[in-house]
């Protein structure tokens, strides 16, 4: 399982057009307590231009004058975080203890939500006086975004696995120089691999990742894979976080952000309510979409006739959950009335979420660059593997190898590398890109949210010591795990998933309600 996102534009974002003086929450003032997820909460806030004062008092963050928000929902260390979030039972070896990641991606992921929280709660305090009366109300966004990173697994009833991911389709393989993050998540990964490696691979294509791989350089092997579009990540070494070509690019001007936003407007005021069109699939867009419409925009969910999303395939109630209450609409993309329709559509948007493969996008005039340049006050948040600039800009990506690839791996017995968590950069990167949407959207702000899995998870890892032993362990007590967290024992929880609030909606139900609705 993970967002399947892949190539990006080929031209590099310009690096001052990326960082203009106008943010979007510039002028808001917010107030942080003490806990982690409170402080991280709020440092993306400062990302978006808000001013911060912390405030030892609260427990919990504010954004302007409403009351603070995550009181009991945020732990006082960052490993009680990870422990609470079901994501921690899904790290280690199948026979063994859960074991702690590195950085903070529970607390990051917890973080973001009460960022989201606290700036849903001050939108909806200060809409509430000022809408009309047909005007549908903004809605605070309570989650605990630390449990959504274990809602996949608790659905499908996924466990730890060691150096398998938890959905089975990503694998840790040794190299010559290091290890690599091989994911054969699609048939055409699989059929690809004989070219990749140039070997003859029979009925097993692992077999021949496993024998061949130890032999040859990692880099070598994963920008190879990169070409053939296999999503293949070498796995840095602790002291390499955050010092790849790719993050020295992109964020040599200041530590890995996790989101480059390129501004196109500023001084629209919102509509009521928004409009999401969700061009997504798997899970991180979805979820992006997802968290857009708990805030009470509409959701528009934008598939191909001849390729619907692919999660449609899984268990309904993962599909459910990220896409109930939203209409469905259906296109032949081959079809110039039906481009021309879709086009249309993407110009009546606030919001567009989308996480394919921008060249497809382009050739379609359907890009970002195409579609802001006719609607500047849109907000585009585009979901990608790496980035829509630097050298891995066209590098393919799904959730487990984007993590690795920023250094998301726990250490097992003997220094052994695991999987952290189920496809942890999907998770991860919804919550921040729906962050910035709204930051974005709510305040009259236009242009291109550029959101990749990768910078999202290696932002998580900022403050991180370097861990080149083994991974801090749970302990096993009366049938239940525990871990030290600050000297407070802390239960490892298992996962949890919320229940969908009902069915998604059919590919293609709503097509022509919603084109006679919002395309003239």
């Amino acid at each position: 399982m993970g967002e399947p996102v892949g190539e990006a534009s080929d031209h590099p974002v310009d690096d001052d057009a990326a960082h203009p003086s106008g943010r979007p929450l510039e002028g808001t003032a917010v107030l942080v307590g003490p806990r982690p997820a409170t402080r991280y909460g709020a440092r993306l806030l400062e990302l978006l231009g808000a001013r911060i004062e912390p405030d030892d008092s609260i427990d919990g963050l504010a954004c302007g004058d409403a009351p603070p928000v995550g009181a009991g929902v945020a732990a006082r260390h960052e490993t009680a975080d990870w422990a609470e979030s079901g994501a921690m039972a899904l790290t280690g070896e199948p026979d063994g203890p859960p074991l702690v990641a590195p950085g903070a991606p529970a607390t990051a992921a917890r973080g973001a939500a009460l960022a989201i929280q606290a700036l849903t709660s001050a939108l909806t305090s200060t809409r509430s006086s000022a809408r009309s009366s047909t005007m549908p109300a903004a809605s605070t966004v309570a989650v605990d975004g630390g449990r959504l990173l274990g809602e996949h697994a608790a659905i499908l009833g996924l466990r730890r696995r060691g150096d398998v991911s938890p959905g089975g389709t990503c694998r840790l393989i040794p190299a010559r120089d290091g290890v690599l993050a091989v994911n054969l998540a699609r048939p055409d990964d699989a059929d690809s691999v004989g070219a990749w490696l140039e070997v003859d691979v029979g009925d097993d294509p692992w077999a021949a990742v496993v024998a061949t791989c130890p032999d040859r350089p990692g880099t070598e092997l994963s920008e190879r894979a990169q070409l053939l579009g296999i999503p293949v990540a070498l796995v840095p070494r602790p002291d390499d976080v955050a010092d790849d070509e790719q993050s020295r690019v992109r964020h040599e001007r200041s530590p890995v952000e996790p989101w480059r936003i390129t501004h196109r407007f500023t001084g629209a005021k919102p509509r009521e309510p928004g409009l999401v069109v969700d061009l997504s699939s798997m899970w991180a867009g979805p979820l992006c979409s997802h968290l857009l419409g708990l805030a009470g925009l509409r959701v528009v969910k934008v598939e191909s006739h001849t390729r619907p999303d692919g999660a449609r395939r899984g268990p309904a109630p993962f599909y459910d959950l990220l896409h109930s209450g939203h209409r469905s609409v259906a296109f032949d993309l081959a079809d110039r009335a039906d481009l021309e329709r879709l086009g249309s559509l993407l110009g009546s948007a606030d919001v567009v979420v989308e996480s394919s493969r921008p060249r497809a996008l382009d050739q379609l005039g359907l890009g970002p660059d195409a579609v802001l340049s006719r609607s500047p006050a849109t907000v585009w948040v585009s979901i990608t593997g790496y980035g829509r600039g630097g050298p891995w800009r066209n590098r393919v990506a799904f959730g487990d190898d984007a993590a690795a690839s920023a250094g998301l791996i726990a250490r097992g017995k003997n220094g052994r590398p695991v999987f952290c968590g189920d496809a942890i950069a999907d998770p991860l990167t919804g919550l921040h890109g729906a962050l910035a949407a709204l930051a974005m959207y709510d305040g009259g702000h236009g242009g291109l949210v550029d959101v990749p899995l990768h910078d999202v998870v290696a932002s998580t890892l900022r403050d991180s010591p370097n861990r080149p032993g083994e991974s801090p362990a749970a302990n096993r007590s009366g049938g239940v795990w525990t871990v030290d967290a600050n000297g407070e024992p802390t239960t490892v929880h298992e996962p949890l998933a919320r229940r969908a609030t009902g069915p998604a909606a059919a590919s293609g139900a709503d097509t022509d309600e919603v084109l006679s609705e919002l395309v003239c």
